[in-house]
């Protein structure tokens, strides 16, 4: 026959295990995607040429392609969550609040050419856009 204080000191010792192991978990479950692929991109002068009846064509000094990301939103405060974190493809899905929100997705061929493709909402407006970004050399100024 089990008395209650066996009971209670038994689920006392299942409750303080299953939090040491939440605890020793939590590390693991805390680490968030780096993205580190777009850290990989050679720093410069990058010319990002969007595929449409246009042709439009930006430079950009960049770092990292980190920028890439928000490439509509570049000087607004927003908060992303990474929906694919790969050696060679990132998907972040990205909120502005008050300026809107974008899904990106960025495939890097090599350090000097990757591929972006865009859609969201900026300013109130649509965009949806496919991009070819290459460097193109060393930024000036």
């Amino acid at each position: 026959m089990t008395k209650p204080w066996m009971k209670a000191l038994t689920i006392r010792n299942l409750v303080g295990a299953t939090l040491v192991a939440l605890f020793a978990a939590a590390p693991a479950l805390a680490q968030a995607p780096t993205l580190r692929m777009l850290d990989t991109f050679d720093a410069g002068l990058w010319e990002v040429r969007v595929r449409d009846g246009n042709r439009m064509i930006r430079q950009l000094c960049l770092e990292t392609g980190r920028p890439l990301v928000q490439i509509k939103h570049p000087n607004a405060l927003c908060r992303s969550f990474v929906v694919k974190d790969e050696n060679r493809l990132v998907i972040v899905h990205y909120t502005c609040p008050g300026a809107g929100y974008g899904r990106t997705q960025i495939r890097l061929e090599n350090p000097q050419l990757a591929q972006v493709e865009s859609q969201g909402i900026v300013d109130g407006f649509p965009f949806d856009f496919s991009a070819e970004v290459r460097r193109v050399g060393v930024c000036r100024g």
